[in-house]
């Protein structure tokens, strides 16, 4: 009877000391502070109001590539469509405070007037991230946007091997460990996840679907992913016998030789957390006082910060291929398009070969989840809206490589007309709030009509919600 009290009393303190181990560790860390963004500011230069005074061009057009920086740093947040929608409010609470949200320019474009009757200016910024997160929240509950419910509820499995002198090399899940890690996560309204049981989901669904040569569903299950993170604690004991000298007792000293422990983010593969450590000097006349030391000292640096600032992805790099373009200049032209565009932070070309291959590094706003959804609804369907039909096409997207397909039948001198007299692509799906401030002219905005319809109609006060496009995107966005 003893001795399953004393065995109880050691699996209950490895467990707590094991939780203490996996959490405990962990001290609050900082989320990213900053990021830096490349935007293109825009203007109307045919607006009455700089008739009078052409240096309030260069003023608007410098606040709205600002803006457009704070905008791209609200789209690590915010879902593209979400932030159309919520557009005015976010830019009551977001977007207008540039000022206290930039932390510098670290490059500005001189302006220029482009032959799509637009004045441009591009700017790179380091824009404070945490501030805009802070500024997102003092939005009301009815109208904030929110961004808790799409990364604040991750899902977390936990996995904690013991092993001792007695088991040699061989390594046991401790369930006692585990249920009560699994608790303490509870606690936080996390889910707590089962890999096992999402793998052999996951296999039985695809060899069903494959069966019934159901590809589009084979491809979506090959997609389903087990936990958000991933805990992983492994911890070994040893118990020594030591005889005092001056009166000859054996007593039982408790040790914890070594521990490792790490976590894992399953949406980038990033180990975010790992330590390993070997106690040195330090023994227990019990593994309940071992455990329970070690929990009290580590556990005080324990703060649900951990989770949390991993919860956002903040951004991304991805190479970009642009298979068929016809020159080099094009390819500069077409650069100059994606950094518009919203959810793409920094766009550098890398190579252009002789065979029509440009080579794109691209910093993108956001994690994997919505990455090809973005890609589709918000660089390819913008930039063919430029050109008036479906020039880019997607050919192949895996984790980090995205490749884009190319296709004119028009001369160089052709496309290069059509990049610098079309508006912008970024307009194709800005609000109509954006619109109607960067677009005053009645020339401009029917030069924007060409892109973005819905808007245009919008800001003219006729009905052009009825359009298949429309209709496409409240299908789309529900």
């Amino acid at each position: 009877m003893m001795n399953d009290q004393a065995d109880g009393a050691i699996r209950r303190g490895l467990a707590l000391g094991l939780i203490c181990l996996v959490l405990g560790v962990v001290g609050p860390v900082q989320a990213q502070d900053t990021i830096v963004v490349t935007a293109e500011g825009l203007a109307d230069p045919n607006a009455d109001t700089y008739a009078r005074d052409k240096g309030l061009l260069v003023d608007d057009l410098r606040r709205d590539a600002r803006r457009q920086a704070v905008e791209k740093a609200v789209g690590v947040f915010v879902e593209g469509s979400t932030l159309v929608e919520n557009y005015v409010t976010i830019e009551d609470r977001v977007l207008s405070e540039t000022q206290g949200l930039i932390k510098r320019v670290i490059k500005e474009s001189k302006p220029w007037v482009g032959e799509d009757g637009f004045a441009h200016m591009l700017i790179k910024a380091e824009v404070y991230l945490k501030g805009v997160e802070d500024a997102l929240k003092t939005m009301s509950r009815q109208t904030r946007v929110s961004y808790i419910r799409e990364y604040g509820n991750p899902r977390i499995s936990v996995s904690v091997y013991a092993q001792d002198a007695d088991r040699g090399s061989r390594q046991t899940r401790s369930d006692i460990a585990e249920n009560l890690l699994k608790e303490r996560i509870a606690e936080f309204g996390y889910r707590v996840w089962s890999e096992d049981v999402t793998k052999g989901l996951k296999t039985e669904m695809m060899e069903s679907s494959t069966l019934s040569n159901q590809t589009q569903t084979t491809v979506s299950v090959s997609h389903l992913k087990a936990a958000d993170f991933s805990i992983l604690g492994r911890v070994r004991f040893d118990v020594r016998n030591v005889t005092l000298s001056s009166s000859g007792i054996e007593l039982k000293k408790h040790l914890i030789t070594s521990w490792t422990v790490k976590c894992v983010n399953n949406n980038t593969g990033e180990e975010i957390y790992f330590n390993n450590k070997i106690p040195r000097h330090n023994s227990w006349a019990t593994e309940d006082q071992a455990l329970e030391d070690v929990g009290r000292l580590i556990g005080q640096e324990f703060s649900k910060d951990f989770f949390e600032s991993h919860l956002v992805q903040p951004n991304r790099f991805f190479e970009l291929r642009v298979v068929g373009l016809p020159s080099y200049d094009i390819g500069v032209l077409l650069r100059k398009e994606m950094i518009g565009l919203r959810p793409f932070l920094d766009v550098s070309l890398r190579n252009y070969t002789s065979d029509g291959l440009s080579l794109y590094e691209v910093n993108f706003a956001g994690g994997q989840d919505n990455f090809a959804r973005t890609i589709n609804s918000a660089v390819i369907k913008p930039l063919n809206a430029k050109f008036g039909e479906d020039v880019f096409e997607l050919d192949s997207l895996t984790r980090d490589v995205v490749t884009l397909v190319f296709r004119s039948d028009q001369n160089q001198d052709s496309l290069m007309s059509e990049f610098n007299s079309k508006p912008p692509a970024s307009l194709a799906d800005a609000s109509p709030a954006r619109i109607a401030r960067v677009a005053q002219d009645e020339t401009t905005l029917k030069k924007v009509e060409s892109v973005n319809p819905a808007a245009v109609a919008l800001i003219s006060g006729t009905d052009g919600g009825g359009s298949d496009s429309a209709v496409m995107n409240e299908i789309s966005n529900f």
